[in-house]
């Protein structure tokens, strides 16, 4: 049980996680900061935080339990407005999507406190964000990422496991490193390519047309272009590196799919479409037994 949650951006991240809290009896008080202060309001009104800090220090104030949900290119400057209330005996977290560039601002700022720091990523979302889509059972059954780094308190990781534990997540660590790279390969990219053919599509002259004819293999597909475009810009530069070389890897698979179908050859064609039926099934069987 923690005294108080000193939650750092009160959207559908950092709400649902109050929520969650709640819901589970693990928190006495929720301490809420938003950039906006219609978020943090409504935030208060939906019963999400119970009191509304006017500054991000203030909501770490007697805070036990901080989470930064927050953009990653925030993250450093939030990391400066907090860390002077920031205790040895604080355990603070953040959800973004990118480890090394959240882990390097909060080595710079934080110093000798970094190990206070666990960095955590939910593998969870909504399109629609805002406090107004908050939701506890947001968390329940999902993938969490622990990305310790050699300072990590073992006390503050133990405490982060519990945490997410006890909200129905699988929590598992790895390093920043691999971290960054696998969600180049299986979320970063696939944004990068949903939000490419939507705009392939909508800048040509008959695009309103091919839209409108689309089915729900299409939507299904491009679901995620329609996330929130400031939270992905800043993903999609965060990992940048990572994500240009998962997208070299995707044009060089696409170009051969496309030599074959320029070339008529049905075989090779079939064959490459084979290797990615096969590849997608053997995927779905291996995560459902995962998460049994």
């Amino acid at each position: 049980m923690f005294e108080q949650l000193g939650l750092i951006g009160c959207g559908l991240m950092g709400g649902s996680f109050a929520l969650a809290l709640k819901k589970a009896g693990l928190v006495k008080r929720v301490v809420g900061y938003s950039k906006s202060p219609s978020t943090t309001e409504r935030a208060r009104q939906m019963g999400v935080i119970d009191v509304e800090a006017p500054s991000a220090l203030l909501a770490v104030s007697g805070a036990d339990l901080v989470l930064l949900a927050v953009p990653v290119a925030a993250t450093e400057a939030t990391f400066k407005a907090i860390r002077h209330l920031v205790t040895p005996n604080t355990l603070v977290m953040d959800v973004g999507s990118t480890k090394r560039e959240v882990i390097d601002s909060a080595r710079r700022v934080l110093r000798d406190q970094v190990g206070v720091f666990v960095p955590a990523h939910p593998i969870t979302g909504k399109e629609l964000a805002g406090v107004e889509h908050a939701d506890a059972e947001l968390y329940r059954g999902r993938q969490v990422i622990l990305t310790p780094i050699e300072r990590t308190l073992t006390a503050q990781l133990e405490k982060a496991n519990q945490v997410w534990t006890a909200l129905g997540c699988h929590v598992r660590q790895m390093s920043p490193e691999a971290h960054d790279a696998a969600y180049a390969a299986v979320s970063h990219l696939p944004h990068l390519i949903a939000f490419a053919l939507m705009n392939s599509i909508k800048g040509q002259a008959d695009g309103d047309t091919f839209l409108s004819l689309a089915g729900p293999g299409f939507r299904d597909f491009t679901r995620i272009a329609a996330s929130d475009p400031s939270i992905w810009r800043d993903i999609l530069i965060s990992n940048r590196e990572e994500l240009i070389a998962q997208s070299r890897h995707f044009q060089r698979a696409l170009h051969a799919l496309e030599t074959a179908i320029a070339a008529g050859n049905p075989d090779a064609l079939e064959a490459l479409i084979d290797g990615a039926s096969s590849a997608r099934s053997h995927w779905r069987m291996t995560a459902i037994k995962s998460q049994a």
